[in-house]
């Protein structure tokens, strides 16, 4: 490996396809698909569909913790599946966010994010101009 390549710069041994790669890169997929997919279609009036509507409530749940909370199990998967552990973590958070109804395509900086504009000091006193000078000059007069 070159001294000055980076941590997750494409090298050589990255073209060539490992088979413990293709398998921490199935693990990252599962999880992706565990955290994203939506409900199963069952029929929850039958005693047998109960189980499987809680396994899939608790694989989702755990899927959710894995990207969003990160941790050492995390990096260690993403490091053997050859990706970048912040970038995934970041696509995955907007792609939860997304489905949860958050706009995460706003930046906060974005104008009517920042609240109400508050002046300094008193606010100016307007001065008449035009008609509207001599109208206030002939009532006082």
């Amino acid at each position: 490996m070159n001294i000055f390549a980076q941590k997750y710069e494409p090298t050589q041994e990255d073209n060539i396809a490992m088979p413990e790669r293709d398998l921490w890169i199935a693990v990252l997929c599962r999880a992706v698909l565990d955290a994203c997919k939506g409900a199963p279609q069952l029929d929850m009036s039958s005693r047998a569909n109960i189980p499987h509507k809680n396994q899939y409530t608790y694989n989702k749940d755990q899927a959710r913790h894995f990207f969003l909370e990160g941790g050492s199990h995390f990096r260690n998967v993403c490091e053997f599946a050859g990706r970048n552990h912040i970038y995934v973590q970041q696509k995955i958070r907007k792609i939860l966010l997304r489905k949860g109804g958050w706009n995460v395509d706003v930046p906060i900086t974005s104008h009517y994010r920042q609240g109400l504009k508050r002046g300094r000091g008193r606010p100016k006193k307007k001065h008449l101009t035009g008609n509207a000078y001599y109208a206030s000059k002939a009532k006082t007069a």
